[in-house]
């Protein structure tokens, strides 16, 4: 007889409660309570004590004049009091010092911070001469390959939101200026998996960047190398940025363990 795969324990009403939250957060739109009671396979007045239960606690709210839900004040509470950053860092450090050690150059790990890339761990390279980026350092998304691989998702409408219609700042001869550019690399980029700065930040700088993603496919970080180009040469393009990618893989696959083990017990 084949054998039995053992079922967590879970509690269905919080795993309900928490399944709304899942589809309100990734809605576009305001969610109704028709929407909700067909997500969970259960009638409206369930759905309806649900709902309220988790609007009691803040995790949703209601627009004015209107009775679908939207997210509420707890979730934004929640989300600023946890160090999203402190808990990347932690599962991903290994994973960047093994990624720096194998190609025995400056490695960093970033999350999207505004218009910028936020550098949030780095480990550095066994040369006299290597990248200064330094953790808690600031770098511009579009003219650097941490920042344009966080950026890989987005359409045209989504960057001039961030960036607007103005042409952007110059950093180098090779600094991407304009948003139809950038689209055209968020392309190349889901194309080719990684990033690429071609000096576009820093002169005599190159870098290659991947998206960390989960197993929804988010974007959450990115993790890279950077060097002088004088030793990053285009020629070891396919093996560094191999690299980067699997190294990329094996952090979304340590963050999305728990979600895994959350669906198989459902």
């Amino acid at each position: 007889m084949p054998k039995k795969v053992a079922q967590v324990p879970f509690i269905q009403s919080l795993d309900r409660g928490l399944t709304i939250l899942q589809a309100v957060a990734t809605s576009t739109q305001p969610v109704t309570l028709g929407e909700l009671a067909e997500l969970l396979r259960v009638d409206r007045s369930s759905a309806f004590r649900l709902a309220q239960t988790l609007r009691r606690r803040g995790f949703l709210s209601t627009p004015a004049g209107r009775k679908d839900y939207i997210l509420g004040s707890a979730m934004w509470t929640l989300s600023r009091q946890y160090d999203w950053s402190n808990m990347l860092v932690r599962v991903a450090h290994q994973e960047l010092k093994a990624l720096a050690n194998s190609l025995n150059e400056t490695a960093h790990l970033a999350i999207r911070e505004g218009r910028n890339a936020l550098f949030i761990d780095s480990v550095h390279a066994r040369h006299v001469l290597v990248v200064a980026g330094q953790t808690g350092e600031l770098v511009p998304l579009y003219a650097t390959a941490h920042g344009k691989a966080l950026l890989a998702d987005l359409d045209e409408k989504e960057l001039r939101t961030i960036f607007g219609s103005e042409p952007l700042q110059k950093f180098t001869k090779t600094t991407i200026r304009t948003i139809p550019a950038l689209v055209r690399e968020c392309v190349g980029i889901q194309e080719r998996g990684y990033a690429l700065d071609e000096a576009e930040f820093m002169e005599g700088m190159r870098c290659a960047a991947a998206p960390i993603r989960l197993n929804s496919g988010m974007i959450v970080g990115s993790i890279g190398i950077s060097a002088p180009a004088s030793r990053f040469l285009k020629e070891h393009y396919p093996a560094h940025s191999k690299a980067v990618i699997q190294c990329a893989k094996r952090i979304g696959q340590l963050l999305s363990a728990s979600e895994e083990i959350a669906e198989q017990s459902a």
